[in-house]
């Protein structure tokens, strides 16, 4: 579905944030990005959403395909047009607006009435308590239900891939546990999902492949529970509890030796 290879980013054509960049996501799977703050993690998800010049950023090499298309150089829209949509990081609802406006904003591209019927019956689903809040200002929702707002809206279109930066900031654990549980059912129901996070507990549990960025290159790749399971990523990126939960998963499924990613 998604292929980005050699993918090399600048902003203000000298400050180089990507470098050789090499990541799939196939069809229908679940792929996380780990990642400390500045690691690039999100100028990873500008690229392929087509918003990189909004930021100042550029792609300079490399590319980014989709369906065997490339996605360079086309706007944003036509991008989401072709079924991929972005949930932003801080969510960035419109706060003035209701609950079932925002929905609406999120299905503005879609002209069948069944479909946009269709999706909005699936984000109810998905977030009943969106469901309850739909005539309530976006603006005063709580912080992990602005999330669910944010998730949702993009659902409206229906997207083949969905971009997630960032889902968990600033959530309380219990709705960071939520949150993970909806994006797992999201992917079981068929659409492909590109994960980025720091809270790499979550991330890995959700994730079947993952990719570690660090100062913009992928320095480690394979399956969630390999990564679960290395030392290094433990100790950056695990707290005591989830390395723990982790250890008790990997003492029943066994640990595989994780081969660190060579472009």
């Amino acid at each position: 579905m998604l292929s980005i290879t050699d993918l090399r980013v600048a902003y203000g054509g000298s400050i180089v944030a990507l470098r050789g960049v090499q990541i799939d996501v196939p069809s229908g799977a679940a792929v996380a990005v780990l990642g400390s703050n500045g690691a690039g993690k999100s100028t990873l998800l500008r690229a392929i959403s087509g918003s990189l010049a909004d930021h100042g950023g550029a792609v300079i090499g490399g590319d980014i395909r989709y369906d065997g298309k490339s996605l360079r150089g086309l706007a944003p829209a036509r991008i989401v047009g072709a079924g991929i949509v972005q949930v932003p990081e801080g969510r960035e609802v419109f706060e003035r607006l209701t609950v079932a406006e925002n929905l609406r904003a999120g299905g503005f591209t879609v002209r069948s009435r069944a479909a946009k019927a269709a999706a909005t019956r699936r984000v109810f689903e998905l977030f009943p308590l969106l469901y309850d809040r739909r005539q309530q200002r976006a603006g005063l929702l709580s912080g992990g239900e602005q999330q669910m707002l944010a998730i949702g809206r993009a659902l409206m279109s229906s997207p083949q891939l969905l971009l997630l930066d960032e889902p968990s900031l600033g959530l309380a654990p219990k709705m960071v546990t939520h949150i993970g549980q909806v994006i797992a059912e999201i992917n079981d129901l068929g659409t492909a999902v590109l994960l980025i996070e720091q809270n790499a507990a979550m991330a890995l549990a959700v994730a079947s492949h993952a990719f570690v960025l660090t100062l913009g290159e992928v320095t480690l790749s394979g399956a969630a529970l390999e990564l679960a399971g290395n030392a290094e990523v433990r100790d950056l990126y695990l707290g005591r509890e989830a390395q723990a939960a982790v250890g008790r998963e990997l003492a029943t499924a066994g640990r595989p030796a994780l081969s660190r990613w060579t472009p």
